[in-house]
């Protein structure tokens, strides 16, 4: 399409007036920023210092160059004359001096520039404010917000006596005391055997077997013939001979009785002249055959066992207990008894014995306890659960046992001072009681607050900063040294 000159004329105007148009824009929008700057040159707020760049969630970690906190979150700039700046900061004219830098997570990686740590984060600088020279020596100050990330925790030390009940399994015995074990005196055969089986319950003088011994025999012929020479020798004119003769009578008597002839049989022998064949042997106690070694028509030796007898009207029961508890038991002490078999009933009985011995596996001490068993309700063997009574001690400082920290030298716990501040203490313990507390002899009085968790970090702390203080006194650490610092995160503001 052809264009007219006249098309061409005015299109070349219109362009003109639009670039006019622009540049007088310009000139008014420049002249207008000149005339504004100038007529508030002297009343434009001058910018404020930053004095340091602080974590968004702990204030407590400031730094002098923008980064990131542990968290990973940037960290914000604090602005001179703002709320909340640390107080090594608002006190120093200037930046505050650097001493050296530590590890965040080794405090006794030190260095005497920046630089990165073994584990790869950046060193951390340690201030001169930061210094605990306001502080009691062996006091620890940490902030509050490093205590409730660390998850401290502390209990009250109470003035109160100190209970406690032993629990320990157990076992049910015989009474030793009231085993008797039937022997013969004499050799011979058992001819008749009253006992049939082990477990027959006896009674004391019932019969238990009847023995034939040729020596017996002879034993009784002897005295018939004792007694009969010291009658026919009574009317002598010699005197020694009717001493004789009844001297040799006492002394055939006493040989049957010596064999355990009943008196009641021996006077039967002198009233009818019989001479007995079988050797009748009774029950010394009331009981239980528990075991039986003998046989009818056996041949039985003099001494040799023949029935062991056990009174079950009282046995023992014997309970292990672990060597810190006890201090707790006396003989005498009250005791309960429950067995599974029997679940409800409960058992009354005394500590009657304390062995002066451990089990070397177990380490554990043996303890004897007797208990009534009229109705033999209770069976040696049988397994049960012992709760010895143990009375409450005199009123003392009781504190958990989790605030103990023990160097198998010493023991002691961390005080809690309040507004942040911890101290070591140490302790002498006595006995433990029950729900994990323990009895304070001397180092604590009743109202203390004690520190029942990360107390090994304060442990820690502690020593670093008994070693700084030993290097600060002899002088700085020097270059590449290695000194004790804060813990992580400790700053003071």
């Amino acid at each position: 399409m052809n264009r007219t000159p006249a098309f061409t004329l005015l299109g070349g105007m219109f362009a003109g007036i639009l670039v006019v148009l622009g540049a007088a824009a310009v000139f008014y929008y420049q002249g207008y920023r000149f005339m504004r700057h100038d007529s508030h040159t002297d009343t434009a707020p001058k910018e404020k210092k930053i004095l340091c760049y602080v974590s968004p969630t702990d204030p407590s970690y400031y730094r002098l160059e923008p980064g990131q906190d542990p968290q990973g979150q940037e960290l914000v700039p604090v602005y001179e004359g703002d709320p909340g700046v640390p107080a090594a900061l608002q006190r120093a004219s200037g930046e505050p001096k650097i001493k050296y830098w530590i590890s965040p997570m080794d405090p006794t990686y030190v260095r005497d520039k920046p630089g990165k740590a073994p584990c790869g984060m950046d060193l951390v600088p340690v201030y001169e404010d930061d210094a605990s020279g306001d502080t009691p020596p062996g006091v620890i100050v940490v902030n509050p917000g490093m205590i409730q990330t660390m998850g401290v925790r502390t209990a009250t030390v109470q003035v109160k006596p100190l209970v406690r009940t032993i629990r320990a399994v157990s076992r049910v015995s015989f009474d030793e005391r009231q085993l008797s074990q039937v022997t013969t005196k004499i050799g011979g055969w058992v001819e008749k055997l009253h006992v049939r089986a082990t477990g027959d319950p006896i009674r004391r003088g019932q019969p238990l077997l009847s023995l034939y011994s040729p020596e017996l025999v002879s034993a009784q012929q002897e005295y018939l013939l004792a007694r009969n020479n010291a009658r026919a020798l009574a009317q002598s004119s010699f005197p020694e001979l009717p001493e004789g003769a009844r001297r040799l009578v006492q002394a055939s008597r006493q040989r049957l009785l010596n064999w355990d002839i009943p008196a009641a049989q021996i006077a039967a022998l002198e009233a009818t002249g019989d001479v007995r064949k079988h050797l009748t042997l009774d029950s010394p106690v009331n009981g239980i055959v528990t075991k039986r070694w003998v046989t009818e028509g056996q041949y039985v030796a003099a001494g040799a066992p023949l029935l062991e007898v056990a009174d079950l009207g009282t046995v023992w029961v014997e309970a292990d207990v672990y060597e810190y508890e006890l201090p707790w038991i006396k003989v005498g002490q009250q005791a309960r008894m429950t067995l599974t078999s029997l679940p409800d009933e409960t058992f009354e009985g005394r500590v009657n014995y304390i062995y002066p011995y451990l089990s070397g596996p177990t380490r554990t001490a043996r303890v004897r306890l007797t208990f009534p068993n009229p109705k033999l309700r209770l069976k040696p063997d049988m397994f049960a659960q012992v709760e010895i009574q143990v009375p409450a001690t005199g009123v003392a400082p009781v504190l958990p046992v989790e605030a103990i920290l023990d160097t198998g030298e010493k023991q002691h716990v961390f005080i809690a001072l309040g507004q942040g501040r911890f101290e070591p203490r140490e302790v002498k313990l006595g006995l433990y009681g029950e729900d994990g507390q323990r009895q304070v002899l001397s180092g604590l009085q009743g109202g203390e607050e004690v520190v029942t968790s990360a107390q090994f970090l304060f442990d820690s702390e502690s020593r670093f900063r008994e070693a700084r203080a030993l290097m600060l006194k002899a002088g700085e650490p020097e270059k590449g040294d290695q000194a004790p610092a804060p813990m992580p995160g400790h700053q003071h503001h």
